[in-house]
């Protein structure tokens, strides 16, 4: 049995599960959307692939 820990959202115009811990840009690569195509997850994403909203955010405030 595999678990998997990442967050997850229902995406009605590639019409399967996407993983939301990667950027939009990742995931509309991974599922073939075209450019210019308006996303409806596209707030849920992650800024920075593979890391949390918090990481991402000390991340930033460092740099």
């Amino acid at each position: 049995m595999s678990f998997i820990d990442s967050p997850i959202g229902r995406c009605e115009e590639a019409r399967e599960m996407v993983l939301l811990d990667e950027t939009q840009r990742e995931c509309a690569h991974e599922h073939g959307c075209p450019p210019g195509l308006d996303c409806p997850l596209e707030e849920c994403f992650a800024r920075v692939s593979g890391m949390s909203e918090d990481s991402a955010e000390k991340l930033a405030k460092r740099g």
